[in-house]
């Protein structure tokens, strides 16, 4: 017997609802996508309300704000990089003194004999059978390698040569800076090796009176590519003189 309630029209919508097909599937995809697109579409409309409302004089006003604050941050850009940039310079200049000063303090440091020395040059090695070189003849020949450009000079990997260097005659040798040297003499020579090598053999020059008769010793003058001139002198510190203040 059947139900007196029930309904062939009930019965499918039931059996629809328990068991939907593929375009009810379909179907009711499409209304969820409409409806979220509903709500968006309201929700940007409110937030557009609050521009709509105003007048073209507020509207206005609202751009030049705008417009104001973002020049303003453009300003406080470009002073930030300006500042950057001056720190970099100050920074760039302050190292480019620095290294000007250290490179003034090396140069003074070798000529003063105070920093050791490497670079190209010459080895002379002066034998005295007869013991009469002396102060005369060392004197000369730094004098010449001194006019030739020589940049620093070591004799017996004892004793610096250097501007306020004193030569006397010794016992046994000469005597440089208080210290007594003997032949053989070996002067380690920093320059030009062609230029240094010319200066001591010109004529009547260092080789000249060294060799002649009257002395009897022999010179050999050895260039180098590369030498080193490691003996300090003692800087000396001024008695009288003071730096002149040029500012």
């Amino acid at each position: 017997m059947s139900d007196q309630n029930s309904s062939p029209g009930r019965d499918r919508l039931l059996h629809a609802l328990r068991r939907p097909g593929r375009g009810q599937v379909a179907a009711g995809v499409l209304l969820a996508v409409v409806g979220f697109a509903g709500v968006v579409q309201v929700q940007s409309t409110e937030q557009n309300d609050d521009y709509e409302g105003l007048r073209e004089e507020d509207l206005v006003q609202l751009l030049n704000s705008l417009s104001a604050a973002s020049q303003r941050a453009e300003n406080e850009i470009t002073q930030l990089e300006q500042t950057r940039s001056s720190l970099r310079n100050d920074t760039d200049s302050r190292q480019a003194a620095l290294e000007q000063a250290q490179q003034q303090a090396d140069v003074l440091g070798i000529l003063a004999g105070t920093l050791p020395a490497v670079g190209p040059g010459i080895e002379v090695t002066v034998k005295d059978p007869g013991g009469k070189v002396g102060i005369d003849q060392m004197l000369n020949g730094i004098e010449e390698l001194r006019d030739s450009g020589a940049e620093a000079i070591e004799i017996n990997d004892a004793a610096r040569v250097v501007a306020q260097t004193a030569l006397e005659d010794g016992d046994t040798g000469i005597v440089v800076d208080g210290k007594p040297l003997a032949p053989p003499y070996t002067l380690e020579v920093i320059g030009e090796p062609k230029t240094l090598t010319e200066a001591l053999n010109f004529t009547g020059g260092f080789v000249a009176d060294v060799e002649g008769p009257l002395v009897g010793g022999e010179v050999t003058i050895e260039q180098k590519e590369e030498l080193e001139v490691a003996t300090l002198s003692d800087a000396a510190q001024p008695e009288y003189a003071d730096p002149l203040d040029t500012e």
